[in-house]
């Protein structure tokens, strides 16, 4: 009898058992909990990221014949955008000199997309639409020298870049580089650091995502900067030896394919693609340095970041002479008479009478005047 009773005991725990295991190991359980989590970790981003964006000071735009440029914060280390987009139009902002203010606001277009801009109260999102509205409102226009074959290449050239290495790129930046991009993102508060890795995880899940979608990410990491590889090899190849990607005078595609390729001379240290720009593929950093210098002046660089080197612990430090070896300077390389004079008189720092603040309204940090007299006696008439 007592051998009876254990038995059915352990045929009901049994029976416990199997069901408690039955609904852990139910599809519905587990996805109602994983719903739960992420809405509950969503909804408290999106608390946190309204705080912060409450405390900051309220402004009142007018884009009455004034280009408003919402995009993302500034990062900390100086590069102007973590995002090659914002950084394409403020370039090519600047390329075609035309003043504008920025918005660091965070919010997105209506139709989920940064940067956007506004402009006699048009709201216009999507960079190539952006230089197209530019080009019908205000009659610029970088590629109006170039010939309908050479358009047709620009296009091509742009869909690779847009569309296939940004992905590579994204992948550096927010997979496999996520903790170190996470400290470039600029935040003050007392809740900077929660709040810093639960957008930098969020935006990290999301390119993941959006990358299996695009199809890309359905590749191994080797896979993925293969290709990555590639593109930046044939863009390389297409850039040569000379000055600009269509020849000698510059088009919408240089915007363009700065924003990306900044990223990986200046965001992603001791990774693949800054070993492959700052070494095999110097001509691409003296593509990126030659924009730099000249549409973004208050942008100061360290000397030593301009090339790879493997060895940094060993190597004491950059030098010009080092640099002139990899060929990253040329006096051959100068603007021309002709673009000297429109540069130097489009792009001074011209102040409005109300307005404390230049055309470009730029934040970028500059470095000390002691920093730039230095720069100023290790290279004192090299021009990029």
């Amino acid at each position: 009898m007592v051998m009876m009773n254990v038995f059915l005991h352990f045929r009901s725990c049994s029976r416990d058992y199997g069901g408690i295991m039955s609904v852990l190991g139910s599809d519905s359980w587990w996805k109602k909990t994983l719903y739960i989590t992420g809405g509950a970790l969503l909804a408290a981003a999106a608390y946190l990221l309204h705080e912060l964006l409450a405390i900051r000071k309220e402004q009142e735009l007018d884009s009455k014949d004034a280009i408003i440029l919402h995009q993302f914060s500034r990062p900390k280390n100086g590069v102007p955008s973590l995002s090659p987009f914002c950084l394409k139009i403020e370039t090519y902002l600047r390329m075609v000199d035309l003043p504008y203010q920025n918005y660091f606001d965070g919010k997105l277009s209506p139709q989920g997309k940064m940067p956007w801009i506004e402009y006699n109260h048009e709201q216009v999102s999507g960079s190539e639409f952006i230089v197209d509205f530019l080009e019908e409102k205000l009659g610029v226009n970088l590629n109006k020298n170039l010939t309908p074959q050479e358009r047709a290449v620009s296009r091509a050239v742009t869909k690779m870049v847009e569309e296939h290495l940004y992905w590579t790129i994204a992948y550096c930046q927010w997979v496999d580089n996520l903790e170190e991009t996470q400290k470039l993102l600029a935040m003050s508060g007392p809740l900077s650091d929660t709040l810093k890795w639960l957008l930098s995880h969020l935006n990290g899940s999301m390119v993941r995502r959006e990358m299996y979608g695009h199809g890309i990410g359905r590749f191994s990491k080797e896979e993925v900067y293969a290709l990555m590889e590639k593109d930046m090899r044939t863009l390389a190849t297409l850039l040569g030896d000379k000055k600009y990607f269509m020849g000698s005078k510059m088009s919408t595609l240089d915007a363009t394919v700065f924003g990306h390729l900044a990223q990986a001379m200046w965001t992603l240290p001791g990774t693949r693609p800054e070993q492959l720009i700052k070494g095999e593929l110097i001509n691409l950093a003296m593509f990126c340095e030659r924009m730099r210098r000249r549409f973004w002046p208050e942008w100061f660089v360290e000397v030593e970041d301009l090339y790879y080197d493997g060895d940094s612990e060993s190597s004491g430090g950059g030098s010009p002479t080092g640099l002139l070896d990899f060929g990253l300077f040329s006096r051959t390389d100068t603007l021309d008479d002709s673009d000297a004079s429109s540069h130097s008189a489009g792009h001074t720092h011209t102040h409005s009478p109300d307005s404390d603040h230049s055309l470009f309204d730029s934040d970028v940090g500059t470095g000390s005047d002691n920093d730039i007299q230095l720069k100023e006696e290790l290279m004192p008439d090299l021009e990029v």
